[in-house]
């Protein structure tokens, strides 16, 4: 059975664990609940934070000429310094964390679509945007897990932001105690995931490790680092996927029968046909990874990259993945 690292994750406090939205309620969140097991949260909220009460009247972002500031129309009040300055002061006394879960749509917490008004009187929308506090999240950690709990009800953006969660945990890790080994493991266990996402990231981050010009290791690491957030700033596409599965079908080429293949063949055609799904796929390589009983496989976490608890197939067929 394969061991996860402990994700360390902020989360917008209103998601299951505290009755702090503006109207006083707490929001149910499956995504959330699921993951409470195999990571650890830490709750915030903004709003909250800069002693807004609970309940407590809207806010709102609001375009003046070129700047974007937070007010809140009852009281005419300019929230933007104090958000700014708490963001900061909030982030950067944050341990090292590998993703933020943040509510969608807010003015201080959501990573895109937040409503932009021409005014603070009631007035229609002109654009979107990020919330304050997000903004700042983006800002000090482009390469980290950020997700909206909305856009999490989409398959293939929550498992793409469950492996990106997983696969940055593990790495820090590494970090923690850090060695050339550690490393190299590391790079093993993922080949195959990493091939998924970029062939020649991959490749890349192989001559880092090489490290043919004696960097030391700390400096091998942050381009290590920044070459991986790099490459899981967006989804694998499906061809990549082919191709990786054709690699790793090829360690058995000795032993599978012509029917086999062809079988096999047909089923990967299916799925880049976009008539099954990836799993599926999987499933039938690691039959065989196990019928052969191939050590090296086995530990790819292609196959597994986070807890098998949280997969879910449920998906609202809505979002799309951004970098």
């Amino acid at each position: 059975m394969m061991q996860f690292a402990k994700p360390k994750v902020v989360v917008s406090k209103c998601l299951e664990f505290e009755n702090v939205r503006y109207n006083g309620e707490v929001i149910p969140d499956k995504v959330v609940e699921r993951l409470a097991p195999f990571v650890h949260f830490i709750p915030v909220c903004p709003e909250v934070e800069i002693g807004l009460g609970v309940p407590r009247d809207i806010i709102r972002i609001v375009q003046y000429g070129e700047e974007q500031r937070l007010m809140q129309p009852s009281t005419e009040k300019d929230l933007t310094e104090e958000m700014i300055h708490f963001s900061k002061q909030f982030i950067g006394a944050l341990p090292e964390v590998d993703g933020f879960l943040l509510k969608n749509r807010s003015p201080t917490c959501g990573p895109q679509d937040v409503k932009v008004y021409p005014k603070i009187e009631k007035s229609p929308v002109i654009g979107k945007t990020k919330g304050v506090f997000a903004q700042e999240v983006y800002d000090h950690f482009p390469g980290l897990a950020i997700e909206e709990e909305g856009r999490l009800k989409n398959f293939k953006i929550r498992e793409h932001y469950f492996t990106k969660l997983f696969t940055l945990a593990a790495f820090r890790e590494v970090k923690q105690q850090p060695s050339m080994q550690k490393l190299v493991e590391f790079h093993a266990v993922n080949k195959y995931l990493f091939m998924s996402y970029n062939q020649t990231t991959l490749k890349e981050m192989g001559r880092i490790i090489a490290n043919h010009d004696q960097l030391n290791l700390s400096e091998v690491l942050s381009k290590y680092e920044e070459r991986l957030h790099w490459m899981l700033r967006r989804l694998p596409s499906r061809r990549s996927n082919v191709n990786v599965c054709q690699h790793i079908v090829g360690y058995f080429k000795k032993e599978l029968s012509k029917a086999e293949k062809e079988y096999f063949e047909a089923e990967l055609k299916k799925y880049y046909d976009e008539k099954l799904p990836l799993s599926a796929i999987l499933n039938i390589l690691k039959t065989w990874v196990v019928r052969f009983q191939n050590e090296y496989l086995m530990k790819q976490r292609y196959f597994q990259p986070y807890p098998e608890e949280l997969i879910e197939i449920s998906d609202s067929g809505k979002g799309r993945a951004y970098a």
